[in-house]
């Protein structure tokens, strides 16, 4: 049965018959080519042809994709090439060997296919490709690595209106399962892409495969520890969460959540986590879960273990910790440590901590935001760490902060222009401590002075 457009395409295309002898008698394809194909056209025969000769098959097969342009053809010719392999992963070998015996690349055939017109065609290539770089004994090579991935996170992955985005995030999830293969993934701006698109509502199918995306990547240790500075990775999920009614797509998230809190290797990261969660209302989403009944025990196991551990961190969860969370999410709003005297008084000086990495992160926001809450906070914050910290001005020209503030002046949302203009006038006072003394004498002091 079908389970995604492409397969629904390569079940129509698999009950085609295609006319060989025509190209047989317009010399297209050679006599032994012709009785080649015709072995492998029956479903019955296949299995024994390509035992038997391999490697003549591999070579017809090649040298017709390679030389015919009808596409209803050529789909027919990449479904059965996608059929082989899938019988039996073993021939992704034969392949292989194959293309390093004649000293060619196996990619290219492949690649090739990526840049035709027609869609089936592109994405059952990219199948093969997946299939060749995960069942086959070396890992795809660096450079094709790149060049895959590139194609499909901004090719296929971004596309609008993508008919067979379903097959694309299946290649990216056989991909993933190898550790080889994941930090190029991320490095090409891989998990961006994929909140972008958990963030544009897609369906329950699509949400778990990117999803089951980022659950791969978690077993990294390396990507685990970072994953929650994504911005709106964890809000995302989250978000989802609450809304699923998918027993799979609950499992998926809850098992990507374990992993953010198991697998990083040092507390700090696991902290980052476990606070992103929280600020999120993760416990009270898994308290309702609780309450229902499912057919995968592992559900509340997970759910059990994630509750667990997020109710230790909230006992030890401080305003700072809170705020923390909060500024690396990268979203901001007016939670009630932004207007907290209290918190600034005693916290300024704790942005300067590890090569200033939360004033770091502000300034960015206040670089690229577009979202005018987050901007406003953002200015908003900056003002306050300049009016607690003595040389918080300095800091914060150094970082690049009051350039991005200046420009800000001038924001469409007047809410922004109103904060941008506050944290202007805090970057101009020099002496915070003498204009605090002046504001508190009384009038008739003020007076007699003069």
């Amino acid at each position: 049965m079908a389970t995604s457009p492409l397969q629904a395409k390569a079940m129509e295309i698999r009950n085609t018959r295609v006319n060989w002898q025509s190209y047989a008698q317009g010399r297209m394809i050679t006599p032994d080519e012709f009785d080649i194909i015709i072995k492998l056209d029956s479903a019955a025969s296949r299995g024994e042809t390509f035992k038997n000769m391999p490697t003549q098959c591999i070579a017809t097969l090649l040298s017709m994709m390679s030389k015919i342009a009808k596409d209803q053809t050529v789909q027919y010719l990449v479904t059965l090439i996608d059929d082989i392999l899938q019988e039996d992963k073993s021939r992704v070998e034969l392949f292989r060997q194959y293309a390093t015996k004649n000293k060619e690349s196996i990619w290219k055939p492949f690649f090739d296919m990526l840049h035709r017109p027609d869609s089936y065609t592109v994405n059952q290539a990219s199948r093969i490709i997946s299939k060749i770089a995960c069942w086959g004994k070396i890992p795809m090579p660096s450079q094709d690595l790149n060049f895959y991935l590139h194609w499909l996170i901004k090719d296929q992955l971004r596309a609008q209106g993508n008919e067979y985005l379903q097959s694309v995030v299946r290649c990216l999830q056989m991909l993933l399962r190898l550790p080889v293969y994941r930090q190029h993934f991320v490095e090409l701006k891989g998990v961006e892409t994929i909140n972008d698109l958990l963030h544009s509502k897609t369906g329950y199918q699509i949400q778990y495969q990117l999803i089951f995306c980022l659950w791969i990547l978690t077993f990294d240790v390396s990507i685990a520890n970072k994953i929650s500075r994504y911005a709106g990775v964890i809000p995302v999920m989250s978000d989802i969460l609450s809304d699923a009614a998918k027993e799979k797509v609950i499992r998926i998230i809850l098992a990507t959540f374990r992993n953010l809190l198991e697998k990083p290797s040092e507390k700090e990261f696991k902290t980052d986590n476990s606070l992103a969660m929280i600020r999120c209302k993760v416990m009270k989403q898994l308290s309702l879960l609780e309450t229902k009944k499912y057919e995968d025990i592992d559900i509340m196991e997970d759910i059990q273990f994630i509750s667990g551990t997020l109710q230790v961190q909230v006992q030890d969860l401080s305003s700072f910790d809170e705020y923390t969370s909060e500024l690396k999410s990268g979203q901001l709003e007016w939670s009630p440590v932004h207007k907290s005297e209290k918190f600034w008084r005693e916290n300024a000086g704790r942005l300067n901590e590890k090569n200033f990495e939360l004033l770091k992160i502000l300034a960015k926001l206040l670089e690229t935001s577009k979202d005018p809450l987050i901007l406003s906070v953002a200015a908003h914050d900056l003002g306050e760490y300049v009016r607690h910290y003595p040389h918080g001005k300095t800091v914060i020209e150094q970082l690049g902060g009051k350039t991005y503030v200046m420009a800000l002046l001038s924001h469409e949302d007047p809410n922004v222009r109103y904060e941008a203009l506050l944290a202007v006038q805090k970057l101009m006072v020099h002496n915070w401590s003498y204009l605090g003394k002046q504001l508190d004498v009384p009038a008739s002091n003020k007076d007699a002075s003069k």
